[in-house]
């Protein structure tokens, strides 16, 4: 995705089959300072003895297990992960919020002028996703508002993005085989984005779109909710449970999986509805 950002003049991928060429290719560029937002053993070992200043970014690890684990909350500034990186390299954020360049050939299917809402239904764990039904639920209240739903997720959300999309009159499926630049062209045209706590509600944000997500097991504390644009968090705040994880689970732990059932589709209508003025 950074391939089309103008600020950057060279892009090199990592490729673990050449490690050992990659780290000298580095060291040969001489750089005056590297920034290691990932600070693993794979971003150390790459490199460690390269000249220059390296900065790392210190992830706040520790904080997130005692929140998990002990419901110890040191994170109540609510600081998102793109401020704690600029942080780490001593840079000073716009107000521009996340940026997207897409390439000038990626143009949107949808037509314009017309009421769009957005769904990305998916996340790669089970305990971020919004069910299914009440996904189907909400949408079908929001096309007899005049609204017209769409759905987006790329190759693993096919069949979800289909059960789903089948099920709400004259919605449109927009789901891709990972095609970001298209999914980002086509959120464009969106009034809305209702989005899991997931890549496609980042996306959402990076072109401008305001967002309404859903959290499950996870909360905003952990640094990723929407960032740069108008938005709205719909969590169950009254579960001692939550976060249970700070990445997700296949299963909720507690098997009544109430953060994510109680958060009802009439009840996010509401919300939806004084959230944009005119929904």
């Amino acid at each position: 995705m950074y391939s089309q950002n103008p600020n950057i003049s060279r892009l090199i991928i990592f490729d673990k089959t050449r490690e050992a060429e990659l780290k000298t290719e580095l060291s040969n560029e001489k750089y005056d300072l590297i920034i290691d937002l990932q600070n693993n053993w794979r971003s150390r070992k790459l490199t460690r003895g390269m000249a220059g200043n390296i900065l790392m970014f210190v992830k706040p690890t520790f904080a997130k297990l005692l929140l998990v684990y002990l419901k110890w909350n040191s994170l109540k500034e609510n600081k998102s992960i793109v401020k704690r990186y600029a942080e780490a390299a001593g840079v000073e954020l716009d107000q521009a919020g996340l940026e997207l360049f897409l390439p000038s050939e990626i143009k949107s299917s949808l037509e314009s002028g017309k009421q769009y809402i957005g769904f990305a239904p998916g996340a790669k764990h089970f305990t971020k996703r919004w069910l299914p039904e009440y996904f189907v639920e909400l949408g079908n209240e929001l096309t007899k508002l005049g609204f017209h739903i769409v759905l987006f997720g790329g190759k693993s959300d096919q069949q979800l993005c289909y059960e789903i999309s089948k099920q709400i009159s004259g919605s449109i499926n927009l789901q891709n085989d990972d095609n970001l630049f298209q999914i980002a062209a086509d959120m464009k045209l969106c009034k809305l984005i209702v989005s899991n706590d997931s890549g496609l509600m980042h996306t959402a944000a990076s072109v401008g779109v305001p967002v309404a997500a859903i959290f499950g097991s996870t909360v905003k504390e952990f640094g990723f909710a929407p960032y740069g644009v108008q938005n709205l968090i719909l969590e169950n705040n009254s579960l001692f449970c939550r976060p249970c994880s700070h990445i997700g689970k296949s299963t909720c732990p507690k098997k009544h999986f109430k953060c994510m059932k109680d958060v009802t589709p009439h009840n996010v209508l509401n919300h939806l509805q004084n959230f944009l003025p005119g929904l």
